[in-house]
């Protein structure tokens, strides 16, 4: 077993930052980071937009960038944690620098603003657009310089260690000992105990498959709070990316970052019709859930299978100059940006919803705090603004760190048992789990995507039992492996994620069923 005073569970911005700054406050804690596979692979590396935050006091506000995101969330964003989040930011954003991230700035010195979708002003901060693999750059570099901070790269956690794995109950609330953690090398399974636990695991973009999202996006802090009896919220808002380059064989995965609309870029049907005009005023600017909406609508009428880009009338050099890596991605594929058009179509991309906190990461269970994307903060309501969610992990990963700061460091004697495996054996095959998986990843596309039916939610409830019996009974017999615990963990979030929709009966932000016009 492993005693640390806080357990960090992912690698990502949300992460990275806390344990940065709990570790520079104190030299005699000890941090403990798991991260299952490379210790850069998180979704903060493949943010592509940037950070929003006002600099730009002339031309820009805090009362404007919190009235965007409530326009985004339509009505349903907390609007206390709404300011808190964007009057913080420049803050945290100044801390970032100071790390050593770096940033585009202007011919003048000053940082060049970018502007998104739901967006009224230029506001988002980047660099290049790989924004989220110079930031993730910048926080690992830091990470190793600091000496009380071990960094357990290719290290699964498969379950929190709460009041159900001890023989006594030793808090009249539900609390957080820790997590028993994989060594995906080894096979072996570590007790990791710990006075704090913080989930920064990421989202659930492969519960759907097509995604934007790296593999490692499996609602892994999601299931295991969930499982944990931790409340979970508002995960029937999926944000769908409009703009994923499609791929005849692949589906989708790479993103076609949302500042190319802000750039000028045109959405247009196969027949060359820009269409958008004629769904919202705000043209290819809208935000992400009417984009993804009418291009879902578009493909509904037409039959096709995806929609174009058209950056042919923007000034390419240029192009280039922002976005040199999707450039390089639409050359390799012999897309020459100057005469032909991007073809792309919506992916999952983002979860509004998650593990419910207050404003300094808290959860419902004690000892146990989560930040990021697998978070329900409240910021986001039914829809995320644009390059929002890397400002909410800097600031609620500053709020997890000031609030710890003011705890003692006493850990409790508690005899934390060893995982136990008795009776379970090696799979022999694991064909039964790469079927499951394609089953459920078709199932949350075809019956929970965009546009969703309470009949085809239905339907998906009766369909997702199915799977979840097999593959349960596959966890309680078999030696676990990620694959195994990753596919379980989807089976929770996809549970979640329709039985919240069933809830919903009014459409908003991202959120649109048939049967609530």
């Amino acid at each position: 077993m492993i005693t640390t005073d806080y357990l960090v569970i992912g690698s990502g911005v949300a992460g990275l930052t806390f344990a940065i700054k709990i570790a520079e406050r104190f030299s005699d804690r000890t941090v403990v980071i798991v991260t299952k596979g490379d210790e850069s692979e998180s979704n903060t590396k493949y943010a592509q937009g940037g950070v929003a935050v006002v600099l730009d006091t002339e031309e820009d506000s805090f009362q404007k960038h919190i009235q965007d995101t409530l326009v985004a969330g339509d009505g349903l964003c907390d609007e206390l944690v709404v300011q808190m989040v964007i009057k913080e930011g420049p803050k945290r954003f100044s801390e970032l620098i100071h790390w050593g991230a770096n940033f585009d700035i202007d011919s003048e010195g000053n940082f060049s603003l970018g502007k998104e979708g739901g967006h009224s002003e230029y506001r988002v901060v980047h660099h290049k657009d790989i924004t989220g693999y110079e930031v993730e750059r910048a926080l690992l570099k830091r990470v190793h310089q600091l000496k009380n901070i071990q960094l357990l790269s290719y290290h699964f956690a498969i379950d929190l260690i709460t009041e159900h794995h001890l023989e006594e109950q030793h808090s009249e609330k539900l609390a957080c000992y820790g997590a028993y953690v994989l060594n995906e090398k080894t096979g072996e399974i570590l007790a990791l105990k710990a006075k704090h636990t913080l989930l920064a695991s990421g989202g659930i973009g492969r519960v759907y498959g097509h995604t934007t999202n790296p593999d490692i996006a499996t609602g892994d802090g999601i299931a295991m709070a969930y499982r944990a009896k931790a409340q979970i919220q508002d995960v029937e808002f999926v944000q769908f990316h409009p703009t994923a380059l499609y791929d005849s064989e692949k589906g989708s995965s790479f993103l076609i970052s949302e500042a190319v609309r802000g750039f000028g870029a045109y959405l247009r049907n196969r027949k060359g019709r820009r269409f958008m005009p004629g769904y919202d005023e705000r043209a290819e600017l809208a935000s992400r859930d009417v984009v993804s909406q009418c291009i879902d609508k578009e493909l509904k009428r037409t039959g096709d299978t995806h929609v174009y880009l058209d950056c042919t009338h923007l000034d390419i050099e240029a192009f280039k100059g922002h976005f040199p890596n999707i450039h390089e991605k639409c050359k390799s594929l012999h897309i020459d940006l100057a005469k032909d058009w991007i073809p792309v179509v919506p992916a999952s991309h983002y979860l509004c919803g998650g593990i419910v906190v207050d404003k300094n990461g808290e959860t419902t269970i004690n000892n146990l705090f989560a930040c990021g994307e697998c978070s329900r903060t409240g910021l986001h309501g039914a829809n995320r603004l644009a390059s929002n969610s890397l400002l909410e992990a800097l600031v609620y990963a500053h709020n997890v760190f000031e609030h710890l700061s003011t705890e003692n460091r006493e850990h409790t004697n508690l005899d934390i048992p060893e995982w136990n495996d008795e009776g379970t054996s090696i799979p022999k095959e694991h064909i039964i789990i790469q079927h499951n998986l394609k089953e459920l990843q078709a199932l949350m596309r075809d019956y929970v995507g965009i546009v969703r039916s309470n009949d085809r939610l239905k339907k998906a409830i009766t369909r997702l039992d199915v799977i979840y019996k097999e593959v349960e009974v596959l966890y309680k017999t078999s030696k676990v492996n990620t694959s195994l615990c990753e596919l379980r963990n989807m089976i929770n979030v996809a549970h979640l994620i329709i039985g919240q929709s069933l809830l919903r009966k009014e459409n908003k932000g991202g959120y649109y069923n048939i049967d609530n016009l």
